[in-house]
């Protein structure tokens, strides 16, 4: 377990922290600014999909980003972004400078680019800082542990705005928050390179045991074979998998908090505490996730590993969501949703694990894919979320959830990622 490479990793962790920081604050502030600036919960949903839109948008851009400027660079500049974009979302006036129309509009531009500035992370850093630093065997761990980070970075948003918002408001939260994004700028510029021959604390050794299970780096690869991803089965059907598992994330990080204030009626403060338990579920659930995946990759394969650890995180997931949103009993509904949470961060380790066997070198590109299907259900769950609980009610909204699940599960019967992407040239 020595060397510098868990350094890097540390450092990933970090940055996972301070970006979901920066992109959850918003949505805890939202229960107190819609009244503050006169909004309804439609007017909310839109934000709420603008920047799932902008995420799901630029991951594709954002891994060909990081692939021809290099990470380092890449999470540097997103950074800064971020704590300025935190800042820009504090001004916005309110309705005594602009109609409730400007507004909304100013926060569905502002958010949108949150949300573009945010979209090149996971791809980068996954798809090209943890495949350079890490051994294909060791691929598992490093990705559930940065799932952990952002989980818990949401974890502590919760409880941290609530307590901000209430000594400063919505906006002095925001401004509070905003400076975290330069220090991860810091931390990645300072501490990580984007090849790690190139770092001066690597050793010979363990460049070495990075670069052990995996072709010569001097290998010859189709020209223009990163065009493949786009065309790639098997990709195509993680990414829509990762649609579905998805759909239940943004369930719980657009509506979460505002279901258990406006719907159930929880305080403020009793509403951050249970969203933070839910968090730390899905940082103990990513977590384990990563530690099975690399386990059961060493012992049935990197096909059936991810298989089979997907599928039944997924079935969970979604029974424990449909008992959650069926119940009476508030209780119930809050641990069997915080349950069916942690569930799906089971799923991230072995979803990004099976897209970069599938895409080798071309891990960038392949999981930008992949995190712009994980990412459109944002879009369509900011929408369509609160439409299904003014036609059906909220019960109804959240179960929809579970169908998505069900079906993600399924569609790994046909996934194999085992077949490579590109077929190394003779």
């Amino acid at each position: 377990m020595k060397g510098y490479r868990w350094i890097v990793l540390a450092v990933i962790i970090f940055a996972s922290f301070v970006a979901y920081v920066l992109r959850t604050n918003f949505n805890i502030v939202s229960a107190t600014m819609i009244d503050d600036l006169g909004m309804n919960e439609y007017q909310l949903g839109r934000v709420f999909a603008a920047f799932a839109a902008g995420y799901a948008i630029f991951q594709f851009p954002g891994g060909i980003f990081g692939d021809k400027f290099g990470p380092r660079f890449a999470i540097t500049a997103i950074a800064i972004v971020w704590s300025l974009l935190t800042v820009v979302t504090a001004v916005i006036p309110g309705t005594d400078v602009w109609s409730i129309g400007m507004i909304v509009t100013a926060l569905v531009i502002t958010r949108f680019l949150v949300g573009a500035a945010h979209a090149p992370f996971f791809p980068v850093t996954i798809g090209g800082t943890i495949e350079q630093w890490f051994p294909v065997k060791q691929w598992g761990l490093p990705n559930g542990l940065s799932s952990t980070g952002l989980t818990l970075g949401a974890a502590a948003t919760a409880p941290l705005v609530v307590w901000l918002m209430e000594s400063y408001g919505w906006r002095g939260a925001l401004w509070i928050t905003a400076p975290a994004g330069l220090l991860a700028a810091l931390a990645y510029h300072r501490l990580v390179t984007d090849d790690p021959a190139d770092h001066p604390r690597i050793t010979s050794d363990e460049l070495e045991f990075i670069h052990s299970d995996r072709p010569p780096a001097e290998a010859p690869i189709e020209k223009g074979s990163w065009k493949l991803t786009l065309k790639d089965r098997n990709i195509l059907l993680i990414a829509i998998s990762y649609f579905c598992m998805n759909y239940v994330f943004y369930l719980f990080f657009n509506w979460f908090f505002f279901y258990l204030v406006d719907v159930r009626e929880f305080s403020a403060s009793d509403a951050g505490i249970f969203t933070a338990a839910q968090w730390i579920l899905g940082a103990v659930g990513a977590t384990v996730g990563g530690f099975a995946c690399d386990m059961l990759v060493r012992k049935l394969g990197i096909r059936l590993a991810t298989r089979y650890q997907t599928m039944i995180a997924l079935v969970l997931s979604g029974v424990f969501l449909y008992v959650g949103a069926m119940s009476d009993n508030v209780m119930v509904t809050v641990v069997t949703l915080c349950c069916s949470f942690g569930c799906t961060q089971l799923t991230e380790a072995p979803m990004w694990v099976a897209t970069m066997g599938v895409a080798g070198r071309h891990s960038q590109v392949a999981t930008g894919v992949l995190n712009t299907g994980g990412n459109i259900p944002g879009i369509i769950g900011g929408l369509m979320v609160p439409a299904i609980a003014g036609l059906l009610g909220w019960p109804a909204a959240i179960a929809s959830g579970s169908v998505f699940a069900f079906v993600g599960a399924m569609l790994w019967f046909f996934i194999r990622a085992d077949e490579p992407m590109v077929e190394v040239a003779a």
